[in-house]
């Protein structure tokens, strides 16, 4: 199976990174093949053996699936009555996917993770990866890790929480590759969110207290099972979603069932619900209604979170709101598929603009998701905007977010491209007060600013960066582009030399070649070659040597 190119770049950022660190972590958001790269780095580990670590049935039986589809090995499974045959150095499965339960409980002494030699594996992956700051999932890492010196390890997650970020620093040493969902929607592999805010008279969240950074789930539910806010919600939502695939997520199980029967009272067998205890057969059945359009509506509560793909979805119902951006990822990234009917047509096409003009063209041209709003008191309740906004300044999110306050639909990735408009008319006016202005407060000792010559916004600092320095091949790297590593922070500096392999990856003009053009006034996302080009002409025109470039 052909990988796309952000597939590609990550498995090579993945091997980079384990080079010089035994653990890494990569960001990749739901529907964008996740199981696909670290099947590919399984595939290129061989003859290393890898052990897959998940924390659900479900997740595992879809990791097997697709290792098996990318590898044609063998991979065994080592949950419940299922026991992989890993008793020696040679022979049995190449691939052994697990639950992380499975390996921390049962057996003797410390769990089943003491059946198997740490020396067996070369490659341990995480799906599912920001819940490896659970004791259990360091208590398994611990193991393996300790038992083999030689072992290399990434986790794989979409958008984590900002709560878990430090934590997740603690277990990862580095961030391998960071491609989040807004990435995907501009390249055209995800389809763009409009996001629409009902307010609900009477829906306070304020007397919710919170629990490991999220609404205390009990309290929520007392909120949301309330029979106005039922109705409250409810209607608005029949009315908004129309006949569109809808997916609702729900605060408890009774809630689930409650929101089920009101959306079945408008229409009957319009709605159905699951939940972690609905037999599994039962589930398969109703989500099988479900994806053949027999069912429109399908209520939840925690089970399709994670491991549930259905291109299908049109519509997120967030009656469970959140103030975990993880959480709100997961739920939101069920509706971000494209159409079946065009999936496999987007790898056919080359540039970004022509797959965004093919999703456009589709039966699914955007998703919408629908949030909930009424007195979150103290609690910071997420929103689209704080899975598509993490490249941003928080003035622009808030700006932003006034869009999305009208009442209706609005577009996300509209609503952020005009409110960063509107902040940099802001800036320039301010510019133009001011006789010297430098471009970034990190870079007023330099007399060329990287971000403006390779056409960056510096990213915010995330938590797991905190306390992090450049390994000394990285600052060399750095000051053989002429960029001084000592005068920026360590996320500007990753981010930095993310931007220079991706430009020596996809054949584009180095950072020396970039800076003349800048100069100039010239585009900088043009190839290596023609880059040449264009300076060999501006060196005959002015009169001048042509300079040595970095490579």
């Amino acid at each position: 199976m052909k990988l796309r190119s952000y597939q590609h770049a990550a498995v090579r950022a993945i091997e980079a990174e384990w080079r010089d660190h035994r653990s890494t972590l990569l960001i990749l958001p739901t529907g964008c093949g996740k199981t696909l790269v670290f099947s590919e780095i399984i595939r290129r580990a061989f003859p290393r053996r890898a052990l897959v670590l998940a924390h659900r049935e479900e997740l595992v039986f879809q990791a097997r699936e697709k290792v098996e589809t990318m590898t044609g090995w063998r991979v065994d499974i080592e949950m419940g009555e299922s026991r992989a045959e890993m008793a020696c150095m040679f022979g049995g499965p190449r691939v052994v996917v697990s639950t992380v339960q499975t390996q921390a409980s049962g057996g003797d002494g410390g769990g089943r993770m003491t059946r198997f030699d740490p020396r067996l594996f070369g490659v341990v992956v995480v799906d599912e990866g920001h819940h490896s700051t659970s004791a259990t999932y360091r208590r398994v890492l611990d193991w393996y890790t300790g038992g083999n010196p030689d072992l290399r390890v990434v986790g794989v997650t979409a958008t984590p929480d900002r709560a878990d970020e430090e934590a997740l620093g603690q277990v990862y040493e580095t961030v391998a590759y960071d491609y989040e969902i807004a990435d995907a929607i501009q390249d055209g592999w995800l389809v763009p969110i409009t996001q629409q805010m009902v307010h609900v008279e009477g829906l306070d969240f304020s007397s919710c207290r919170s629990n490991h950074g999220d609404l205390n789930g009990g309290d929520l539910a007392k909120v949301m099972e309330y029979e106005e806010n039922l109705h409250r919600v409810v209607s608005p939502a029949i009315e908004i979603a129309g006949d569109r695939r809808t997916l609702v997520f729900a605060a408890s199980v009774a809630h689930a069932e409650r929101m089920a029967e009101m959306f079945n009272r408008h229409r009957p067998d319009m709605a159905a619900w699951v939940c972690g205890k609905t037999p599994r057969d039962d589930r398969r059945k109703t989500l099988a209604a479900f994806a053949a359009g027999r069912v429109q509506v399908v209520c939840n509560c925690g089970v399709l979170t994670e491991g549930f793909d259905n291109p299908g979805v049109e519509v997120v119902i967030m009656a469970r709101p959140t103030k975990s951006r993880s959480l709100y990822a997961q739920m939101a990234g069920r509706a971000t598929r494209p159409a079946d009917a065009i999936a496999h047509d987007l790898n056919d096409h080359e540039s970004p603009e022509a797959r965004r003009a093919l999703i456009e063209a589709s039966s699914k041209p955007s998703c919408l998701i629908v949030d909930f709003v009424g007195n979150s008191g103290k609690h910071k309740l997420c929103t689209s905007l704080d899975i598509l906004g993490g490249k941003v300044s928080e003035q622009t999110r808030q700006l932003a977010l006034k869009r999305l306050q009208t009442g209706g639909p609005v577009r996300v990735d509209e609503a952020l491209l005009a409110a960063a408009a509107q902040e940099e008319e802001e800036r320039q006016r301010q510019a133009a007060r001011r006789a010297r202005l430098t471009a970034r407060a990190s870079w007023t000792a330099q007399t060329v600013n990287p971000f403006d010559t390779l056409d960056l916004q510096p990213v915010a600092q995330r938590g797991w960066d905190r306390g992090k320095r450049l390994t000394d091949k990285q600052a060399a790297l750095l000051r053989k582009q002429g960029i001084d590593p000592d005068a920026v922070p360590y996320h500007h500096a990753r981010q930095l030399l993310n931007e220079l392999f991706r430009r020596w990856d996809e054949g584009l003009c180095t950072f020396g070649q970039a800076k003349i053009l800048r100069k100039r006034g010239l585009p900088t996302n043009i190839t290596r070659e023609e880059a040449t080009k264009q300076i060999d002409a501006i060196a005959a025109r002015e009169g001048w040597k042509k300079p040595e470039v970095a490579a």
